[in-house]
């Protein structure tokens, strides 16, 4: 990693993959009723656009929760939160885990020597002395980071749709007065959807998630990278948590700007009826025909507040993780 002490081993790919895991189940704990308040919120043009009705339910974030907690229970808040923890172990696993090994798949080893953003940097290679050499190597490096952001995030959505599929239903889930739900627990959920839909409505949206998942997963995964980076680089700070907070902080606010359009379009798609929209174009168009182009940012308060949070412990709790259980390797393989 940048700024990574001498003494230090370099986290191995299974350590990557197991910390980002657990990093962002955590992170899922602490901030899981703002992303439901989102849901929420996303959806809730979709019902008042349907039935013609101008009634309002919720109101900003806060009053979403505070609705929800009225109306609902407290529990309301973590409707999902199995599904959610389930996607987190096994999204964020492939997505972020794998994100420095698939730049070094893309270079092929060739950027060892330089290793940016998540790898050791020599500071007296040549491209440092040479600017258009260093030229070069930074418009080849974001090139590469972008790619890696991209494939792990479509290899994520392809292997744990279905956990977001079921995320999503249960937080958009209303318990009804004579306390009906939709699905009486997740299992219950995984198989309800398979036999009313078909095992395709367990990857119900996975295209636009694709597309959601490949520009969050570049924005959030790269603006950390490089916000990162150019802290280290100029000595800003240190490699520690002041850093790793203020480059999270950053990748959330970009990544919320960047990705809000797609989120709730796969979370109207992927929360619809069967044959309520003919695909997730035909979902955006009936969006931008009957409630304007402000709906694609539906919710955006509680998004941003969601993802930077989200990313503040995530990205801190993650550098923590992969410290530690480098250190825990480096002891076991030098007990004296």
């Amino acid at each position: 990693m940048v700024g990574i002490k001498p003494t230090d081993l370099p986290p191995t790919a299974a350590v990557k993959f197991f910390g980002a895991g657990t990093a962002a189940c955590f992170a899922d704990l602490v901030t899981f009723p703002l992303d439901t308040a989102k849901v929420r919120l996303q959806i809730q043009g979709e019902s008042t656009a349907a039935s013609g009705s101008a009634v309002v339910k919720y109101r900003g974030v806060f009053g979403t929760i505070a609705t929800m907690v009225r109306t609902e229970g407290t529990r309301s808040l973590y409707n999902g939160l199995v599904a959610g923890l389930q996607r987190q172990m096994s999204f964020a696993s492939v997505r972020i885990g794998l994100y420095d090994s698939m730049k070094q798949f893309y270079t092929r080893g060739s950027e060892s020597k330089y290793q940016t953003g998540g790898l050791n940097r020599d500071r007296n290679n040549s491209s440092e002395t040479d600017p258009n050499a260093a030229l070069l190597f930074s418009d080849a490096n974001i090139v590469i980071r972008l790619m890696a952001g991209c494939t792990t995030g479509a290899m994520a959505v392809a292997f744990a749709q279905p956990t977001d599929v079921v995320k999503v239903r249960f937080q958009a889930q209303v318990r009804q007065s004579d306390g009906l739900k939709r699905y009486n627990g997740t299992m219950d959920a995984y198989r309800t959807i398979a036999r009313d839909e078909g095992v395709r409505g367990l990857w119900k949206g996975c295209m636009p998630n694709i597309t959601r998942n490949a520009i969050v997963n570049c924005a959030e995964l790269v603006t950390y990278d490089i916000i990162k980076e150019l802290i280290l680089k100029y000595d800003l700070m240190t490699d520690n948590l002041p850093c790793h907070f203020t480059a999270a902080f950053g990748a959330g606010f970009c990544t919320t700007i960047v990705a809000s359009p797609v989120d709730v379009v796969k979370t109207r798609f992927m929360n619809s009826a069967s044959g309520q929209y003919s695909s997730a174009l035909n979902c955006a168009l009936t969006m931008l025909t009957k409630e304007g182009p402000t709906a694609f940012y539906k919710g955006f308060v509680p998004s941003f507040l969601r993802l930077g949070s989200w990313n503040i412990v995530m990205f801190v709790s993650y550098e923590q993780i992969k410290r530690g259980l480098s250190r825990m390797q480096s002891s076991w393989e030098s007990p004296f």
